[in-house]
């Protein structure tokens, strides 16, 4: 009987094995389709990095990520390490994500998803963390610089991974001939990046701003800039300008003296002909300017502007040579004679004691004494006009003299009409003639 029951015993311990070893063969046969995927990620430092581990086909395994120390972060929806920069973002069946923020280049590295099948699976996601580089500074500049001196900047950064890029601006054109240095930091980690322009200043370099910009990935697009403005000193530029190309005899001439240096020369020097100014009356100097109140031949002569600072000393000259006055006809004024219409008419009166005489005379009104630049049209109508009313009136008047001439030969001849003989008419007459003599004739 004991041998029995131990056989059997034995039969069943058989039976769970194979049972068991078939179980685990369909297992592993079915986890076969099912891997983990990850992608690399890459943040700057400080940001935040997610770290996502997918699974298309999973028999519900759990999934796990560790980072570089295999330090497991999180199993399933479970936290394991106790960093409060770590969090879980999603959690299922087929996607594990969680996020680093604050990301430091120590957390740069490999980072593992687990997928726990039989025999574990697991796929790898590197995690980079660029280094943002400090603000640049440039050095080697003193103020001021003489003009002609060769000028030495460097433009340096530090913090950068992977080093950054220095470029150098003047005038907003590249310039490509320069030095460039780089060291690794002592955290091993990040690099100091440093770059030389040499170059000899003249005075177009004066107000230039310099600039030096630093170009990284982790800046994005938005590079940092360090500027410095050049202050060049150099000897004063002189020239003169004269107020009027051709100075004539007579008339005021001003020089200016245009004078540019730095530090900006003051005041200037007038001389004439190597000397000082012959006559300081009329030769008056205000500021940078030279003003000579009439001009006349024995100002003609070899003028000189001198200016001075504390760099140098320059000068200009000018050959003043003074033009007689051009004689020039003056313009011919046509005054207008004056017009006069003058009409005289003389008439014979006896039919009346009283004698008219008419006479007119008529001048054109416009006709001023002094006056000058008339209107020719406006006088020649008004003499029309003046002619045609004396010609009327002339007319008006004939008519009326011969009206009044006829009247008066019919009443001289009245006293024979009347007579009844030829004796009778006789002495009518001669009564008449006597009476007549009373009368007064008047010619005009």
């Amino acid at each position: 009987m004991i041998w029995k029951r131990s056989a059997v015993l034995r039969f069943y311990s058989v039976c769970g094995l194979l049972l068991q070893a078939a179980a685990s063969k369909n297992k592993v046969k079915g986890s076969q389709g099912q891997f983990p995927l990850t992608q690399n990620v890459t943040v700057v430092e400080g940001g935040t990095a997610i770290l996502t581990c997918r699974v298309d086909q999973n028999d519900n395994t759990s999934l796990q990520w560790s980072n570089p120390a295999q330090q497991t972060l999180y199993f399933d929806d479970k936290k394991a390490l106790r960093d409060n920069r770590i969090e879980l973002v999603r959690a299922s069946w087929h996607e594990l994500s969680i996020s680093v923020s604050d990301v430091s280049l120590s957390d740069e590295g490999q980072y593992t998803c687990s997928l726990f099948t039989m025999p574990v699976k697991t796929s790898k996601a590197y995690l980079t963390v660029l280094g943002v580089p400090d603000k640049p500074q440039i050095s080697g500049f003193s103020s001021p610089v003489m003009e002609g001196d060769l000028m030495q900047l460097t433009c340096k950064t530090s913090g950068s991974k992977p080093a950054a890029d220095i470029r150098w601006f003047k005038n907003d054109k590249e310039i490509k001939d320069v030095k460039y240095l780089k060291e690794e930091d002592a955290n091993r980690k990040t690099f100091t990046v440093s770059s030389t322009l040499d170059f000899r200043v003249d005075r177009s370099d004066d107000g230039v701003a310099v600039i030096c910009r630093v170009d990284h990935e982790s800046l994005n697009a938005t590079p940092q800039v360090a500027m410095q403005v050049l202050e060049i000193h150099y000897t004063p530029s002189v020239k003169i300008i004269p107020s009027t190309p051709f100075p004539q005899e007579g008339q005021p001439l001003i020089l200016t003296c245009e004078s540019k240096g730095k530090p900006l020369p003051e005041p200037v020097l007038w001389t004439k002909d190597g000397g000082e100014l012959p006559d300081p009356d009329r030769m008056v100097v205000s500021g940078r300017e030279l003003n000579i109140l009439f001009l006349n031949k024995t100002d003609n002569g070899t003028y000189r502007c001198e200016a001075t600072n504390t760099i140098g000393q320059s000068s200009a000259e000018y050959v003043l040579i003074v033009h007689d006055v051009p004689n020039t006809l003056l313009p011919t004024t046509i005054i207008p004679s004056l017009t006069t219409a003058t009409v005289t008419t003389t008439v014979a009166i006896t039919t009346s004691p009283t004698t008219s005489a008419t006479t007119s005379s008529i001048r054109d009104p416009n006709a001023l004494a002094g006056q000058t630049g008339p209107d020719h049209a406006l006088i020649g109508g008004i003499v029309a006009v003046v002619v045609f009313v004396t010609l009327c009136s002339i007319f008006l008047l004939g008519r009326y003299l011969a009206r009044h001439k006829g009247t008066y030969l019919t009443n001289e001849a009245k006293g024979a009409e009347d007579a009844p003989d030829a004796d009778t008419a006789i002495i009518n007459a001669e009564g008449s003639q006597v009476n007549a003599e009373e009368k007064k004739e008047y010619f005009i």
